[in-house]
């Protein structure tokens, strides 16, 4: 072997490492200013900035230990399980250049290498609303402390009836909001709640304390806004009011917040649009459990569109899924989350909307770990933990964002849906579901006293079918 061909054979054996060192300026900086600075930069909700060098490379270290454990950036769903728009995810190659480079010491390399400083929106996201409506008029955010979940009644102060097209949520002070979601309160019950408040709120952790109508929009860091679409325009009736959910997040130093929401107004929708919501209310976990499994099932009664999920749950979720199985014994994966964080939920909204026909079987399963050696229990020693609003009960749920082919169905897909609830949640054996239907309230024990034929105290399959076909002709 002469000496050229031995020198040849030791270069091309070197570590690949070697001979392709990432640099700041050609591999790290496109990676962080794609999926990083649209909340690390002055005036975000993020802690610090990474839109310089000097700012990522006194932060390597760390930068390469959140990403390769996951944490950041703060992207829940499984890849595989649903395809969504603006996924905040990092490929195993993206992971690995951030930990060889931040290993290397963190090299700027050649500056003819660097990326442009990425530019952002300024203002609505979504264009110039018609409305603007301001959350209080200063929410007082202490300095440390537990986390604060505050909802304002946003009156809508309409004189007829009429159509938005896009509600996007604007955070006024971004070191101490967390996110915010909107729902459509038609019943006044929001305002009741709010009477005693000099800025129209009150707290509410877990949701809106109200039966809101449906959840109109959400925002989280990194969020997005587009223009909404005004063939899927909202109907929102006089006298309905916006609630404001805001997660605010203690930041070391008392803070203020006025945060806003723009309204958008368009003429009626050519499709129709509505929420759906899955629950299990029928929570009892045992203290100590760490693998308490939650189901609950739904059956579509016609072919709908799923444009977008949100799944929620509070502290000791660890683990949720939602499969959607169609009657050609296909399955449609609407979204799993194998590590839930109720400091990083949020509404993920699909690529293209999922088609659910007729007949499609959706299936929710979360499981919740109430051990002591749960970090994110909020009782010590665990308690026994049932379903509610507060900080230390749960829930299991998800609400979808449903296209239906014209606004004339979205009346009796609400009904029909209502039953399917129902009926889903009697087949489980939760006779509570007997107090959800309209106009019998308190009349639940007469009804099952009417249907259960052989006192037994449950419903079997015909008597469930019996007062079902009951039901179906009194909500026509």
């Amino acid at each position: 072997m002469n000496k050229f061909t031995f020198c040849a054979l030791a270069l091309f054996t070197l570590p690949v490492s070697f001979a392709a060192t990432p640099t700041y300026n050609k591999d790290i900086a496109p990676i962080l200013n794609s999926q990083c600075a649209l909340c690390h930069r002055p005036g975000e909700v993020a802690p610090f900035s990474l839109l310089t060098y000097q700012d990522a490379a006194k932060r390597a270290a760390l930068i390469a230990g959140v990403t390769g454990k996951g944490f950041m950036p703060p992207w829940k769903p499984e890849p595989g399980f649903g395809t969504f728009l603006h996924e905040r995810r990092l490929t195993a190659e993206q992971i690995a250049l951030i930990g060889q480079w931040a290993k290397a010491g963190a090299p700027e390399g050649n500056p003819q290498d660097k990326p442009p400083v990425p530019s952002f929106a300024e203002g609505w996201q979504g264009g110039e609303p018609n409305l603007v409506l301001k959350a209080g008029s200063g929410f007082t955010v202490p300095a440390d402390g537990p986390d604060k979940f505050q909802c304002f009644v946003l009156p809508l102060n309409l004189e007829q009836d009429s159509y938005i097209q896009t509600a996007e949520f604007r955070p006024g002070n971004r070191r101490v909001v967390h996110h915010g979601v909107i729902y459509v309160d038609e019943t006044g019950a929001a305002r009741r709640l709010a009477a005693n408040s000099p800025d129209g709120s009150y707290p509410c952790f877990g949701g809106p304390r109200v039966a809101s109508t449906g959840l109109l929009a959400g925002w989280a860091p990194g969020t997005i806004t587009q223009a909404g679409d005004p063939q899927l325009s909202v109907p929102v009736k006089k006298g309905t009011d916006l609630v404001l959910q805001i997660h605010y997040h203690p930041s070391g130093k008392q803070e203020t917040d006025i945060s806003s929401v723009g309204v958008t107004y368009s003429g009626p929708p050519a499709h129709g649009r509505t929420s759906l919501i899955m629950v299990n209310t029928n929570l009892d976990i045992p203290p100590g459990d760490s693998h308490y499994l939650v189901k609950s099932t739904l059956t579509m009664p016609r072919d709908v569109e799923v444009a977008a999920i949100f799944p929620h749950a509070h502290w000791l979720c660890k683990d949720m899924k939602v499969d959607a199985h169609l009657p050609n014994g296909d399955t449609a994966h609407l979204v799993w989350i194998k590590d839930w964080d109720f400091n990083w939920q949020g509404g993920y909204r699909y690529e293209k909307p999922v088609l659910l026909p007729k007949g499609t079987r959706v299936e929710l399963q979360y499981t919740f770990d109430n051990s002591a050696e749960n970090p994110r229990n909020p009782s010590s020693p665990p308690a026994r933990v049932h379903f509610g609003e507060q900080t230390t009960d749960e829930m299991a749920v998800a609400f979808f964002t449903v296209v239906l082919p014209t606004p004339a169905d979205v009346a009796p897909f609400q009904r029909d849906m209502r039953l399917a609830v129902i009926d889903d949640m009697l087949a489980s054996g939760d006779m509570s579901a007997l107090r959800r239907i309209p106009g019998v309230g308190n009349r639940a024990q007469q009804f099952m006293q009417q249907f259960d034929k052989n006192g037994d105290g449950k419903l079997d399959d015909t008597e469930r079918a019996a007062l079902m076909d009951f039901l179906r002709g009194m909500m026509r």
